[in-house]
Formats: C-alpha cells, structure tokens, sequence
C-alpha cells in the first residue's frame, strides 16, 4: 500500500519483545475464548446470563487486543501492516462487529466462530513476529484502514451468509436444533447479512475510490493484480446488491455471490500479501 523498500523476514518473538509481553496477547486470548465458549454454551440453553457474561469477557479482550497493535506500532515508530497484523487487526474488527451487533441482535453463534478466530490470529500475529513499519502518509493510512473495516465487515457478511444457508437448509429438512435454535428468525438474519452487505460495500468503494486516488504507480509497487481482484469482488457486490434491490434476491443465490465476492477480495488482499511478503520477501 504504497511502501517500497524490501521487507525482512518475520522476526521470533524473543527477538522482538521481553517474554513477559507474551502475558498479555495469552490474556486476551483466554477472555476470547471464555467468551466464545460460554456463548457456545448458551446456545444449548435460553442463557441470557451466559451471553452478558460473555460480553463482559469480550469488551476487555478487545481492549488488550488494541493495545497490542498500539504497542507494536510504538516500539516500530509507524504502523505494522504485515501479513499476520493484517489478520490480527481484521480479527480485531470482526470482533468488534460482531459484539455491536450482539447487543441488538440475538447472534450467539457468531461469536462462537469469531471469537476464537480473533483469539487464534492474535496469537499468530504475537508469536510470529512482527514487520517493519509501513511507510504511509495520512492518505495511505487513510485507505488502509478502510480497506481493513471494510474487509472486517465484509467477513462478518460472508459468515452469516453460510449461517443463513445452514438454516434454510435445515428448514428444508425440518431438521433446526442444536446451535442453529440460536440463530435469529430467517427473515431477521437475512436483513442482517443485507446490512452487512451494504456497509461492507460502501466501505470497500470508498476505500478503492482513496486507492485510485491516493496509490502511484500500481505496476511498480505490486498492486495491479490486487487491484484487479478488488474490482472484481466490488462488481459481484454491487450485482447482487442491485438483484436484491431490483429482483428481491435471496436465498442460496445470494449466499453463493456473497461467497464468491468476499474469495475474491480475500484473494486480492492476503492472498497476494501472503505471497509478496512471505513467499517473495517484498512489500
């Protein structure tokens, strides 16, 4: 995203931060997973109880999930964007997404998946190592940032687009219990992955509109083929954003598009981050 110098290798930890450090990302990682395991439980259950305590482990996960990056970005003098801090950070969203979304919203099952998700790429991010930090201007950060909400809100849309297709699946065969009890009434959660939708999806067009604006020289900096796979996830939103407002789009049709736009997009960020800088040792 702009940078142009050649990235080093991850570092191990020990080379990068004290080993009491490591206390407080294995911290975090235990209140996430405590929430998702409550959550999870709750799903077996009618446990109001179980899901306000999970959120209470939550919210200070989140907090020291934060700070880590905060931190991180301190002891560099800039902003770590590498591979596994993308993750860690798009994690770091989705969580947040997702215990907004609880607070309204009866979705104990999301939590069970992105909860642990969270708690597993920080864990990945810390104990890896951590990049260089990235030389970007306000505008670049800018974009950056908007890319990673917009990726974050996005995910969140592709998980309860495969929700959704497990319980209309499930209706089919009159065969809803266990954790799909939980989920909220089909129409409900329909309209929830649609809101996800679109705001994922205004996110992702500002944020490529700041891209084409803001980023010189694609060809040069590695980015045309990232570039292209962005685009392409954007027009199979926007088609099926256009279906569902034209022709009442739903269902599996919908659940399929969203899949196959949020792949896309996954491949045109971490896809091609991973290669750059894991495989050719660039960014």
């Amino acid at each position: 995203m702009g940078a142009k110098y050649n990235a080093a290798p991850p570092r191990p930890l020990c080379e990068t931060l004290p080993m009491p450090a490591f206390l407080i990302p294995t911290l975090a990682a235990l209140a996430y997973l405590a929430a998702g395991g409550l959550l999870l439980r709750s799903t077996r259950q009618d446990g109001l109880s179980l899901n306000r305590t999970a959120l209470a482990l939550a919210i200070p996960a989140m907090l020291l999930h934060a700070w880590i990056h905060v931190e991180d970005w301190h002891a560099l003098n800039g902003p770590d964007l590498h591979f596994f801090a993308a993750l860690s950070l798009v994690s770091l969203g989705m969580a947040a997404l997702t215990t907004f979304a609880s607070l309204g919203q009866r979705v104990q099952a999301l939590g069970v998946v992105v909860y642990p998700l969270a708690a597993a790429l920080l864990l990945l991010f810390h104990g890896y190592g951590h990049g260089r930090a990235e030389n970007l201007d306000w505008r670049l950060m800018l974009h950056a940032w908007l890319a990673l909400l917009a990726y974050a809100t996005l995910a969140i849309a592709a998980l309860l687009a495969m929700m959704l297709w497990f319980q209309e699946r499930a209706l089919r065969q009159r065969q809803l219990h266990g954790w799909l009890r939980a989920l909220p009434p089909l129409t409900q959660l329909e309209t929830l992955l649609f809101r996800s939708l679109t705001a994922g999806f205004a996110l992702l067009t500002i944020a490529l509109v700041t891209g084409v604006l803001f980023v010189q020289d694609l060809l040069s900096q590695h980015l045309w083929h990232k570039t292209a796979l962005s685009v392409a996830s954007w027009l199979v939103f926007a088609w099926l954003l256009y279906g569902r407002w034209r022709y009442g789009w739903r269902g599996s049709r919908a659940v399929k598009l969203t899949l196959v736009a949020m792949a896309l997009l996954a491949l045109a960020f971490f896809g091609s981050k991973y290669v750059l800088e894991q495989i050719l040792h660039r960014s």
